[in-house]
C-alpha cells in the first residue's frame, strides 16, 4: 500500500478552505482576492463563468488530492456551488471536516 493512502493528515477548516479558493479563483479570474468573499456569487459578483469553474475544481482537485487521497468534486455537485461559501462547505464536508 503507498504511504499516501494512510498518510495522516487533520481535515482543512473553512478559513483554511477559504484561502485556497481565493488563491486559486483570484489567479483564474485575474482580480483582487478581496473580491472573493464568502458571500460573492461566483457569476453576479466574481463574474466566473462555467470554464473558470472547471478550471478552479481542477486546481482544487489537484492541490486537495495530496491531502485527501481520491478527492474529486462531483460534476452533478457543480450547479448547486452558487457562492464561495457553497464551495467552501461542500470541500470542507469532502474532506472529512465540518462546515460549522
Amino acid at each position: 500500500m503507498p504511504a499516501e493512502t494512510h498518510a495522516s493528515h487533520d481535515p482543512l477548516g473553512p478559513t483554511e478552505v477559504h484561502a485556497i479558493i481565493r488563491a486559486h479563483l483570484g489567479e483564474i479570474l485575474e482580480i483582487d482576492e478581496a473580491r472573493i468573499t464568502l458571500e460573492a456569487t461566483f457569476a453576479e459578483d466574481l463574474e466566473a463563468d462555467s470554464l473558470a469553474l472547471i478550471e478552479l475544481v481542477e486546481a482544487l482537485e489537484e492541490e486537495l488530492g495530496e491531502r485527501s487521497v481520491g478527492f474529486s468534486v462531483d460534476d452533478e455537485d457543480l450547479g448547486d456551488l452558487k457562492t464561495v461559501r457553497d464551495a467552501v462547505e461542500y470541500v470542507v464536508i469532502r474532506l472529512g471536516g465540518s462546515a460549522a
